[in-house]
């Protein structure tokens, strides 16, 4: 029995056990049980309404920000969605932006609650008063937070809640990066689809290491770094742009704007 293989394999090589009960699980319940997952956005909106906030609960290095203005787009809701990053000074703004989108129908956007605590009993209070019989029903309030006690236990209770966790190892976070891309995408570099899918390939590969390489904190650095998907999601608009509008590959342009400003700076 290849289970029984996995228990010896642990006691004589506790290194080789993750690899072995990847391949068991793979063999037994089928490969997609082993490969990262995206968030499938379109069956959490399915159940929600004006009413229900749909909140993402991050952890650390996590952005569901990109799966969203994809899901917007796909929805025809690009130009409807209205995205703030909340903090210091933004409550009159956000108060403000979330009162329009209830009466015109838009989505709203409330990225990194954790970090406007003082906000939260207004945005709790501008929750429990929304009217079903009033609101847009194309009205959406999308929250991004990390676990803080400050947030609004009414909403937590009263939402569609979903997790974001970072994948783990360098191939996993490799695979979820590239296959984030369609190949609308892919396409849409002239006649340098087959270098920029190169190109993109190395970008995510280096993304994985980075990732990785926050476990080790400070080691090696002076501090510690917080690399997260924007990081990514800016070399990759600019290496489409580097590649539509040079004749010629910048590699010297390409590696300085990503390793020495966008990740280094």
């Amino acid at each position: 029995d290849k289970f029984q293989a996995i228990i010896v394999l642990k006691a004589l090589r506790p290194d080789k056990v993750t690899n072995a009960m990847q391949d068991y699980v793979a063999e037994n319940m089928g490969q997609r049980f082993i490969e990262p997952q995206t968030s499938d956005l379109g069956l959490v909106y399915k159940d929600s309404s004006p009413t229900i906030p749909l909140v993402f609960v991050l952890s650390q290095g996590t952005d569901p920000a990109n799966d969203l203005y994809k899901f917007a787009e796909i929805m025809r809701f690009s130009k409807k969605l209205n995205p703030i990053s909340l903090g210091q000074g933004q409550g009159p703004r956000a108060e403000a932006m979330m009162k329009e989108s209830m009466e015109r129908g838009k989505w709203v956007f409330f990225q990194n609650c954790h970090l406007a605590p003082s906000f939260m009993p207004t945005l709790e209070r501008l929750v429990e008063h929304i009217d079903p019989d009033k609101v847009h029903r194309d009205f959406r309030l999308w929250l991004t937070s990390m676990p803080s006690e400050k947030f609004p236990v009414y909403i937590l209770q009263n939402s569609s809640k979903m997790t974001v966790e970072p994948p783990k190892g360098i191939k996993a976070n490799l695979l979820r990066s590239y296959m984030g891309f369609t190949d609308d995408f892919l396409n849409q570099c002239g006649n340098k689809v087959s270098e920029l899918k190169h190109l993109l390939l190395s970008l995510c590969l280096f993304h994985g290491v980075v990732i990785e390489r926050r476990k080790f904190g400070a080691l090696g650095f002076n501090i510690p770094y917080e690399f997260t998907d924007g990081d990514l999601r800016i070399c990759v608009s600019q290496l489409k742009m580097f590649l539509i509008e040079y004749a010629e590959i910048p590699f010297k342009v390409l590696v300085y704007t990503a390793g020495h400003i966008n990740y280094g700076g």
